[in-house]
């Protein structure tokens, strides 16, 4: 178990632990991911008032034996994506918020890019390097 702490600048962001609860996988990352520090019950847009913990579950294990069993880091970067896209939309447009949804589109291209690289040496799915 390690606990991440990168995200504490703020009082809400202090509140907020982030616990990785499981060991690495074969390519050295891990798959499960705890945030806790929360209470849904005063958050309009939660389904689970009583919820106190998000958890974060990677794609473990190759597609082509495992399924699709989680999350990739695509996706999530396209949910930050998308929520800076729309902070910059309103009233709280800012120019760290353009530099951050900069630098997680740019993110988000080096990891298709090394996708479509191992798309192309028939790769992509397995464990192969």
């Amino acid at each position: 178990m390690r606990i991440l702490d990168e995200h504490k600048i703020n009082p809400v962001n202090d509140r907020l632990g982030i616990v990785v609860t499981d060991v690495p996988g074969a390519g050295g990352a891990n798959h499960r991911y705890v945030i806790n520090g929360f209470s849904a019950s005063r958050n309009a847009s939660s389904v689970e008032d009583d919820a106190d913990a998000c958890f974060i579950l990677f794609q473990n294990g190759p597609i082509a034996e495992a399924g699709i069993n989680g999350i990739t880091q695509e996706a999530l970067l396209a949910v930050v994506a998308d929520r800076l896209r729309s902070f910059q939309a309103g009233d709280y447009a800012c120019k760290e918020n353009a530099c951050a949804l900069t630098h997680i589109e740019e993110a988000l291209h080096w990891l298709q890019q090394r996708t479509i690289k191992r798309m192309r040496r028939g790769v992509e799915g397995t464990n192969v390097i």
